[in-house]
């Protein structure tokens, strides 16, 4: 089994967070509240008299001359971006306390547990303040959803299990013998140390959360149910192993017609199956989180999406009608359609499905199974602002600078100057087939190809460097610091190292998807994956990954970006799910 697998039912015993410590149900304010009085002086006139009890600022000077040791264990019980926010205002000496790299990998360790390895990666140079800070924000997010569902009352689960039996039942007749394995991680550790739970596929209907199960993992629930509901919140959390279904989106997989028009899952055919167009559904989201959908638009697949402008505030989506669109997600309740792009006289973006998107400032690139990449402003409302012929379907784009990087199928990088009128830099072989997926900085191309193999290419020197023979083609990857994660065909996750141009596997991990990922994005503290196993699945990306939170779908999902907090989400119809946290 996998490394998941082997450590999930890890315990944490006797390293847990210390009393009074939760910081997944106390608001910042209000522990920053709690914490900071006495802090710092208040402001007040010189005149106003002497006060008979202790000042404020005595306790703030007796506060500061505490050793060391004792001040940064105080200071460990604020959220990370108290830390990182509050103190630097209140005082120089107080600023210097998220300063202190030991104590945040301390804190880094009370969120995850001593028995996982993070980062997975180098550590010269972590960034361990920011990863703390988004794991924190990762945990109170969405490991939520378990709190929010293991909320509901015994009477209410009752009545879900006597409604569930019959969809259940029907559920399997429908299957056609094709059994489809379902694989819940446990966010055990990362729940502050829990070492046992139950595995819950939970559906949202018309509203209303309701349990998938059979009957007896319906028993075993309301059983445990019965003796957990009177302890606390965060208890409960803790015993959470579960998988959410936030089942959005009408059902709409549809069948690969030709294997030039849809690469990338051809040997997922045989999990795909026509289904009738049923009406949209809307999810339930945790406390924290609100999900929109936005306004039908697009008339086929979206197979790409991405986020842009640094707040998440504005999205592109590509689709099979060949069409780039963009959308204004802070207008309306479910976001506004700000423009379809295309050229005066064109009717559509493309000639052809559009696959990929990229972004670098005010520049968008498209690319197209119709041979192309084209360029959009986005200060000037989406106008065209050039195309690229590359002479073969492009698969994956990168942006950096003004370099744009195109894998194409006729197995090629090509390296493009958006600015130039000739805009051609140099076009390379690295692989015996279609080049998959991209990741790249300012001075190394990182590339997966259908041949199962990882290629690095040093753009200043003009030459490849190294290449590394894999088991399953890689199929999206991401770049963050000195690591690099990326997903394969088969559902796995492979992590990498990537210092001075040298590109090492370090592990292989189950995350829980059975096929090809589709889209994954780490940074500091976070790993967001999806796949056409029609999942998407929250991470804290350590070794083995913490799975917090698994959203299942109707259809194939076919690709995610991420951006402050904001998740979206193209699913297996011609709907975008944005995921955000609510205002």
């Amino acid at each position: 089994m996998s490394e998941v697998r082997d450590n999930q039912h890890e315990t944490e015993s006797g390293k847990g967070v210390p009393d009074g410590l939760d910081q997944r149900n106390s608001p910042c304010t209000d522990r920053s509240n709690m914490e900071l009085q006495g802090l710092s002086p208040p402001l007040s006139s010189p005149s106003a008299g002497p006060s008979p009890s202790p000042s404020a600022s005595a306790e703030s000077s007796d506060l500061l001359l505490l050793p060391w040791e004792i001040l940064t264990h105080i200071a460990s019980y604020l959220p990370a971006h108290c830390l990182i926010n509050v103190l630097p205002k209140v005082c120089r000496t107080l600023s210097t306390v998220g300063e202190d790299t030991t104590a945040w990998q301390l804190r880094a360790q009370r969120l995850i547990g001593s028995r996982v390895r993070f980062p997975v990666g180098p550590r010269d140079d972590f960034d361990w303040p920011t990863s703390c800070l988004e794991m924190e924000q990762l945990i109170t997010f969405w490991a939520g959803e378990v709190q929010h569902v293991t909320k509901q009352s015994e009477e209410e689960m009752d009545r879900v299990r006597l409604e569930e039996r019959g969809q259940v039942a029907e559920g399997h007749e429908n299957e056609g013998g094709d059994e489809v394995v379902r694989v819940g991680v446990a966010a055990q550790e990362v729940a502050y140390g829990a070492d046992e739970g139950i595995e819950v596929v939970m559906e949202v209907e018309n509203g209303e959360i309701q349990a998938v199960l059979d009957e007896d993992q319906m028993e075993q629930l309301r059983e445990g149910l019965e003796g957990r509901l009177e302890v606390d919140a965060a208890a409960l959390i803790e015993d959470g192993r579960m998988e959410l279904n936030a089942d959005v989106g009408p059902d709409a997989a549809h069948r690969v017609q030709n294997d030039l028009a849809y690469p990338r899952y051809l040997d997922d055919r045989g999990r795909m199956e026509m289904v009738h167009h049923q009406p949209s559904r809307s999810p339930s989201p945790p406390p924290a989180l609100e999900c929109i959908t936005l306004p039908s638009s697009h008339i086929a697949l979206v197979n790409s999406v991405l986020l842009l402008g640094g707040k998440g505030a504005v999205c592109a989506t590509g689709s099979r009608d060949y069409d780039v669109k963009l959308w204004d997600l802070e207008e309306g309740s479910n976001g506004t359609l700000l423009h379809t792009l295309g050229r005066k006289g064109d009717f559509t973006s493309h000639q052809g499905w559009v696959w990929c998107l990229a972004s670098e400032g005010p520049l968008l690139a498209s690319g197209s199974f119709d041979s192309t990449v084209r360029l959009w402003d986005l200060q000037a409302g989406g106008t065209n602002r050039g195309l690229i012929r590359t002479g073969s379907a492009v698969l994956c784009l990168s942006c950096q600078n003004d370099v744009l990087l195109a894998g194409t199928f006729n197995k090629r990088i090509n390296m493009y100057d958006t600015r130039a009128a000739e805009p051609l830099i140099k076009s390379v072989h690295l692989h015996g087939n279609a080049v998959m997926c991209l990741a790249a900085d300012d001075t190394y191309i990182i590339s997966g190809s259908e041949d199962c193999t990882v290629a690095v290419y040093d753009c200043r020197a003009m030459k490849a460097l190294k290449k590394i023979k894999l088991s399953s083609y890689l199929s999206s990857m991401s770049y963050s610091g000195y690591e690099v994660w990326a997903g394969d065909k088969k559902g796995m996750m492979h992590s990498f190292s990537m210092q001075t141009g040298t590109l090492k596997l370090l592990s292989r991990f189950d995350v829980g998807h059975t096929a090809l990922v589709t889209g994954i994005h780490k940074s500091a503290g976070s790993l967001y994956t999806c796949s056409t196993d029609k999942t998407v699945k929250i991470h804290i990306p350590s070794g083995p990954p913490r799975t917090l939170c698994t959203l299942c779908h109707a259809g194939v999902v076919h690709g995610l970006s991420v951006e402050a907090g904001i998740v979206a989400v193209s699913t297996g119809d011609d709907t975008v799910n944005i995921w955000r946290p609510r205002k």
